[in-house]
């Protein structure tokens, strides 16, 4: 931070001493005014226009997300934006908790984010359990965001690593906040879904305040969101029940969004002119909320290390006396029609333990995280009278979650487990800070038919990932009865949090990485029909190396309606420090065929001396190329686009295959001492607790092409004023090689990356004004998907949304919506009871919550 701060003093005294020209708060009102033509993103040439972009840019206004039930960012923008996606993940580890989006297909940290166009900071979930295009991705957390504190969104369509830096590959999200210096917004909305559960309630402000000749705006946002169930019985659960089990819950595992609770979302902006040429901002934001979803049943008859090892039940011997038997028959003495009679059992064998005690039904964990992010972004930017713009800023932001997991057991604590069932098991943590100095300056030069705008800049960054340990009993092996130590995990039972293991102190640590970058953005009209565009960027980072990477962009005016454009650039992603080193455990069904069972799945370091033996090696940074051209129609009301783009990555992130080591239900045979041994010595005590590993690798290439198109068209009548909107996009993605042995040779992995998501996505908005009343109509479609969990393709399917908001006067307006009013469905999943219970696919790209029915209350003064 000395680094920071003095950089920020020297440049801030340069600044201060420029001659020349007003500040930018003195023409805010003006910007205001002019807000939806001129966007920020894509280009450092100042004023340009949203028709003038080289690429593709989608502008997400304030009505736009104000005219629907949601109020998570990654909703929001799902429903007006056909080339972003996100899913519900309801059983999804720490992607329930911070979920993962998509751009056009491609892996979250493909998409770089800003915040006034200032880099924003990663998320602290690393994700997991997600459809292959996700996982193992480390974006930003949308859902902190507030709507309410948004001017607009831009979503730029293309390759742009060479302009801002790694993870700009699918495109960049502009997040542009509220600038306004007066004037304040209350909102009240309820709402929930037509099967009575998922009730959502949101109270959100914003005010304008003058700062001097600035302005100070202010945001807020307070919430809270009840669960849903779309499940049936599992047919196993079913089966004890009908056996006489009256402990197990039905349905036994829950399919649905999680509960939210204390979700309170701030964001501030504000602008200060200090001197006639120099004016300092500033902006940030603090957030918090619970978050608390479900996790797979635990089936009491066969929960192996829990409930039985081998088939057989275990017991636990707490004396060491050996009076315990070693082992029970599925069927024997202790059994009542079918049930295991816990009491009996405990009457024979005081000095015993079988998990029955704790949980007779078996037990379905449930688990969550307690979220918190904040960050602060502050700098100086001045002018002078010959036409040089100087901008020197400073961030910092962090997002950490504190894992929770309750309705479980540390098995190998037996009746030493803590009588709640409620274990905290560590917390993720994601930091960044960063230094920006942005030069830009016009140079006239005779050829061209105007200034080429001659962009330069300097750009240090330092990112750091932790895994904070969990409380002793998420993760201890053994225990003390009476004076003697009691050690089941030697009897069997596993040891740490049965879902999701705690942070042992082996496993917890912390990685940091600090980059640099220069950079150079050139741009002109070299005709006055004609502009080009050319970046060169400079990375170094002192993990992997360095990267350089360049972008050309054109556009070619046909007529005064009619323009061509296009770009080419090359792009990469740097591995994060959580990916790099990273130690994760977590439930999930894994092996082949009839093998395949819950278990448990840890991922290690790659480059780690366990990693290492294995085959791992440090991580490299993704590579990228993108083509993409275009043809833009601008007339009067009418606005028409088509796009199309080809993106090529290279050295693409996977985890490798799980590799088992310890599986001792299938027999001795399957269980590995020597690679349990070679773990434990590279200080991972708790792999005997692990039945599977694996690791990430740079393992694979894929194209990801498409077309995508827009339409507006605004009418105006005596019957008032209509808008009309399309949005198509089309979208392929190709494996086009991978490691021969590798995560990718197999064709059910294969068809996840490719078809995981769908293919074809578009929307349909119909909006009509007349005097105070505004109707809304808009209808989403979302194409057919395969859903590699339950090996099947499922057929696409569409919603339709729609609100009316009556203004009453004295900026009061009331509105009445319903998100999917026709109550659809995805198509139903046929292994529902044979498999998970879930209802529908998890993986349904739109979610399955059915018709969600809302009010707001909004008032303005």
């Amino acid at each position: 931070m000395r680094f920071l701060s003095c950089w920020f003093a020297l440049v801030t005294a340069a600044l201060a001493a420029l001659p020349g020209a007003p500040a930018q708060a003195e023409t805010r009102q003006d910007e205001a005014t002019t807000v939806e033509e001129i966007v920020v993103v894509g280009s450092r040439r100042a004023g340009r226009a949203l028709s003038e972009s080289h690429s593709p840019v989608q502008l997400v206004d304030e009505q736009d997300l104000q005219d629907q039930g949601n109020t998570d960012m990654l909703d929001l923008l799902r429903t007006v934006s056909p080339t972003f996606s996100a899913n519900m993940q309801p059983i999804a580890d720490g992607a329930t908790i911070v979920r993962p989006p998509n751009l056009r297909n491609l892996a979250a940290d493909h998409t770089l984010v800003l915040v006034n166009g200032k880099r924003r900071h990663r998320g602290a979930v690393i994700a997991w359990l997600t459809p292959k295009a996700s996982e193992g991705a480390q974006g930003p957390d949308l859902s902190v965001i507030p709507a309410i504190a948004l001017q607009r969104i831009e979503v730029l369509r293309d390759g742009a690593a060479a302009q801002y830096g790694s993870d700009a590959i699918a495109g960049v999200m502009n997040f542009v906040l509220k600038d306004y210096p007066e004037g304040m917004d209350l909102e009240a909305r309820y709402g929930e879904t037509s099967a009575g559960d998922g009730a959502r309630y949101t109270f959100a402000a914003n005010a304008g305040l003058p700062l001097g000749d600035g302005f100070l705006n202010l945001s807020l946002e307070y919430g809270e969101s009840g669960d849903t169930s779309r499940s049936v019985q599992r047919d196993d659960a079913a089966a004890l029940i009908a056996a006489g089990n009256r402990a197990v819950a039905d349905p036994a595992q829950i399919w649905g969004s999680p509960k939210v609770e204390d979700d309170i979302k701030t964001f501030f902006n504000a602008g200060l002119p200090l001197t006639e040429r120099l004016e300092a901002f500033a902006f940030g934001n603090f957030a918090r909320k619970e978050t608390d979803g479900g996790f797979y049943f635990r089936n009491p008859n066969n929960r192996e290390g829990v409930y039985t090892l081998g088939g057989l039940r275990l017991v636990g011997d707490l004396t060491g006396a050996g009076n315990c038997p070693r082992k029970l028959l599925p069927e024997g003495r202790f059994y009542r029609d079918g049930v295991f009679d816990t009491r009996a059992f405990k009457l024979a064998h005081p000095d015993c333990f079988i998990m029955n005690e704790l949980f007779p039904g078996g037990f379905t964990p449930r688990f969550g995280g307690r979220t918190r992010d904040y960050s602060l972004v502050a700098g100086l930017r001045g002018a002078t009278a010959f036409g040089l713009s100087a901008e020197l800023s400073a961030g910092i932001g962090e997002s950490d979650v504190a894992f929770f997991i309750r309705n479980t057991v540390n098995a190998a604590l037996g009746p030493a487990n803590p009588d709640s069932l409620s274990f905290d098991p560590g917390a993720y943590v994601q930091r960044e800070e960063h230094v920006h100095l942005d030069l830009a300056y016009p140079v006239n030069l005779p050829f061209l038919a105007s200034d080429l705008n001659v962009a330069f800049g300097l750009e240090w960054r330092e990112e750091k990932f932790e895994i904070e340990g969990g409380e002793p009993a998420s993760w201890e092996r053994t225990f003390e009865r009476n004076g003697v130590v009691v050690d089941l995990q030697s009897q069997g039972f596993t040891a740490a949090t049965n879902g999701f293991p705690g942070f042992s102190p082996d496993t917890a640590g912390a990685w940091s990485r600090s980059n640099y970058a220069v950079y150079l953005d050139l741009e002109a009209d070299i005709l006055e029909n004609w502009t080009l565009g050319a970046a060169l960027r400079h990375e170094d980072y002192e993990d992997f190396g360095a990267t350089t990477n360049g972008k050309l962009s054109t556009r070619l005016a046909l007529t005064g309606v009619l323009a061509l454009r296009g770009a080419w650039s090359t792009g990469f992603r740097a591995p994060t420090p959580g990916q790099s080193n990273a130690i994760n455990a977590t439930s999930k069904n894994a092996g082949d065929g009839d093998e395949r069972a819950l278990s448990i799945v840890a991922t290690i370091a790659p480059a780690g001396p366990a990693g290492t033996a294995l085959g791992g090696k440090a991580l490299a940074p993704e590579k990228s190329e993108n083509f993409a051209a275009g043809v833009v129609y601008d007339r009067d009301t009418t606005v028409l686009s088509v796009d199309c783009f080809r993106i090529r990555v290279e050295d693409r992130l996977a985890l490798s295959r799980d590799i088992e080591f310890n599986r001792p239900d299938l027999g001795a045979h399957r269980v590995r001492e020597d690679l349990i041994g070679q773990l434990e010595a590279a200080g991972l005590t708790s792999a005997r607790s692990w039945n599977y590993i694996n690791y990430f690798t740079n393992d694979f290439s894929t194209v990801t092409k498409g077309c995508e198109f827009t339409g507006n068209q605004a009418l105006e009548t005596a019957a008032g004023v209509t808008d009309l909107d399309m949005a198509i996009s089309a979208i392929d993605t190709d494996i086009t090689g991978f490691t021969p042995g590798g995560p990718l040779d197999d064709a059910g992995e294969i068809r996840d990356y490719e078809q995981g998501l769908p293919n074809v996505r578009y929307i349909l908005t119909g909006r009509h004004t007349y005097g105070p009343f505004d109707l809304l109509l808009r209808y989403s479609y979302h194409g057919g998907w395969y859903d590699s969990e339950e090996a099947l393709d499922f057929d696409g399917y569409g919603l339709l949304d729609a609100s009316a908001r009556y203004t009453l006067g004295n900026g009061v307006a009331l509105t009445l919506g319903s998100d999917n009013l026709l109550d659809n469905y995805p198509e139903k999943n046929p292994n529902a009871r044979t498999g998970l219970g879930n209802l529908y696919s998890q993986y349904a790209p739109a979610g399955f919550n059915g018709r969600f029915v809302y009010a707001k209350l909004a008032v303005s003064f």
